[in-house]
Order: structure tokens, then sequence, then C-alpha cells
């Protein structure tokens, strides 16, 4: 009988980071293209070797999500990639923003692992969270986004913590700036020319996030940072 590829689902995969990190893996994992553009993931799923498909979900929608992962009974690796970011410091920040942020950056990603968890324990899998250089070091005029990754890292080591004695490994990995919509939005609301050659390229974060899954079960890349 032949082995089973192993699976991954990948949020936020419909560009930037989170595309090219499904691209790395589709040579060898069965990759679940998480977001909410169905259009955009299938055809990325084209382009793909391998089983490819999209996983459609609203992430802040906790009974969307436990629909999405009612049929997911097999997983070998779970990357939290999907993020959002509202510019403005603590004091120009409304309740409704830190909610937003904190909705996706945050409890979406507690969730989906929570019902996700089952399965990662049988596979002894792996769980990624893409967090940010905010999460290791505040950035003025981004209270609420700094916090949200502050508050997923110390998701990451928690989950660690609870869920290596079971064999689930964790990875928290910190990309400096990185040539995604996200950066280029931030510069257009500046006022400032945008370069991408001043920027990571994600293809370079994939990497970084494709050795950490391949090292050997006895280890564990539990922090990446990437300059």
């Amino acid at each position: 009988m032949t082995t089973p590829r192993p699976r991954a689902l990948v949020t936020g995969a419909s560009r930037g980071i989170g595309a090219a990190i499904a691209r790395a893996l589709a040579p060898t994992h069965d990759v679940l293209l998480g977001g909410r553009d169905a259009r955009s993931l299938e055809a990325l799923a084209r382009e793909l070797p391998g089983s490819a498909g999209p996983w459609v979900a609203d992430l802040a929608d906790p009974e969307g999500l436990a629909r999405a992962t009612a049929d997911i009974n097999r997983l070998d690796v779970l990357v939290h990639n999907a993020a959002v970011a509202e510019p403005g410091t603590i004091a120009d920040s409304s309740l409704d923003a830190w909610q937003r942020v904190f909705a996706v950056n945050l409890f979406s990603a507690a969730e989906l692992t929570r019902l996700l968890l089952p399965s990662l324990r049988r596979s002894r899998g792996h769980v990624v969270l893409i967090n940010a250089g905010s999460g290791l070091q505040i950035k003025s005029h981004r209270g609420p986004y700094a916090a949200s990754k502050y508050a997923l890292r110390a998701l990451a080591e928690a989950l660690q913590a609870e869920e290596g004695p079971n064999g689930v490994r964790v990875t928290s990995v910190h990309p400096g700036p990185t040539d995604t919509e996200l950066q280029r939005s931030a510069a257009e609301r500046a006022g400032r020319a945008y370069r991408p050659e001043q920027f990571l390229r994600p293809e370079s974060v994939a990497a970084v996030v494709l050795n950490a899954i391949r090292t050997p079960a006895d280890a564990t890349v539990s922090r990446a940072v990437i300059d």
C-alpha cells in the first residue's frame, strides 16, 4: 500500500509569504490553500505539483472554522500565516481596531490549532506561526499589530510547552520587512516610494519555513529570526 504524502494547511495562502510557503511545500506535501478568495486559491492550486486545493474559510468566524475543519482528519503541518495590520498608535486605535487585529492575528490561530490538534497529535505534526520583527521589538505607530504579534509569540511558546510532550513541534518565524502587499500599502500611506529590493523576498522566508519542517524529528527549530 502506498504511503500517503504528508498533508499541510497554509493560511493566507493566496499571495505573499503564504503563497511562497505553499509553493515550497507542494513538491513533497499535499497542500490545503487557506484563504477567503476561492478564485485566487484555485488559480494557485493549478500551478502547484501534486495535490493542492483551496480551503476557503473566514478565520475570524469561529463557527465557520469549525465547519471548515470538520473533514480534516489527517494533518502533518499547520502554517499560520494569515495576518492583518492596522496602522495607528495606542492613542488613536479604537477598540474595534484592536478586536479586528487580534481576531485574525491571534484568536484564529489559537482556535484553528485547537480544532486540529487531534490530527496533529496523531501525526506528531508541526505547527509553524509566521510572526514578525514586531513580535520581538516594538515598532512605533503599530500598537495593536505589535501587541498581537507579541501575543502570538506567547501562544507559540505555550503550545510548545503543552504539546511538545505529545510529539507536536512548534516553530515561531520572525521575518524582517518582506516584499508583500502589506509593505506596499504601508509605503503608499506614508507617501514613500516603494523599492522591493530593500525587502526580504517571500521565497526566502518560505525557505526558512521549509528547513524548519525538514529538521529531523529529534530536534525542533523553536524560533527563527530572518533579517
